[in-house]
């Protein structure tokens, strides 16, 4: 199914898609509310999406009915659906680090793979000087959803934050290469200044790459330590 094909009934379903991708598994309503949709019209898109097999429905019961009520009925992307998002360039991107690999070694692919992120960082590292340390997470989270990624920020129930990609243009050739998440995880480290830890990733299977970014006062502490001890 060509879903980003543009105009028309297509071009909205492929809005409606990409809304699942990006914010669900999401309501019916919700939806309706984003696109300007009226519930008909939502459902219509819902039901071709759901026949090509591109969504699948959830059912989740709000928190403290405990079985009275009715269970929400939300929308959430499959794999077909998110591989419909998928960008051609993955397959050639794989096709290039092999050669790469073959040519000149694994480490060159490493090479590589900082080589690419560092436009990221090039581009984000001034901005990052300039906003508060408690909302570089989501600032980076813009800039990621800017070039494909689907990104959201949000905070992690056990400190700090928590970054979700909900979509990776070159899944397939990170799963065969993971220097590629090894080098986008080194520079999310050094533009937020605190550690990360890569918890999910879309290349290993799982339906959202997570990074838990640790809280900055934990960053602060630690730079505060390795500054007394430099300076014995």
């Amino acid at each position: 199914m060509p879903l980003m094909e543009p105009g028309g009934e297509r071009g909205t379903r492929a809005r409606v898609a990409r809304l699942i991708l990006e914010h669900g598994p999401v309501a019916a309503a919700a939806l309706g509310e984003r696109l300007g949709l009226t519930p008909a019209a939502v459902r219509r898109h819902l039901d071709a999406l759901l026949a090509d097999g591109m969504i699948e429905p959830r059912t989740v019961r709000p928190r403290g009915q405990r079985g009275r009520g009715r269970p929400a009925k939300l929308f959430a992307i499959t794999d077909a659906g998110r591989s419909a998002f998928e960008h051609a360039y993955d397959d050639l991107a794989g096709s290039a680090l092999r050669f790469l690999a073959e040519r000149m070694g694994e480490q060159a692919v490493a090479d590589f793979a900082r080589e690419q992120v560092a436009s990221l960082l090039k581009r984000l590292e001034p901005v990052m000087r300039t906003v508060p340390a408690d909302q570089r997470v989501h600032v980076l989270a813009q800039a990621l959803s800017a070039e494909g990624y689907a990104a959201s920020a949000s905070k992690a129930k056990s400190g700090g934050d928590q970054l979700c990609q909900h979509h990776c243009p070159v899944a397939h050739a990170a799963a065969e290469f993971p220097q590629l998440c090894e080098a986008e995880t080194e520079a999310f480290a050094q533009l937020l200044g605190t550690p990360v830890q890569r918890l999910a990733t879309i290349a290993h299977g799982d339906g959202v790459c997570t990074t838990h970014v640790s809280p900055q006062s934990l960053a602060d502490s630690a730079h505060r330590d390795k500054s007394k001890e430099t300076g014995r």
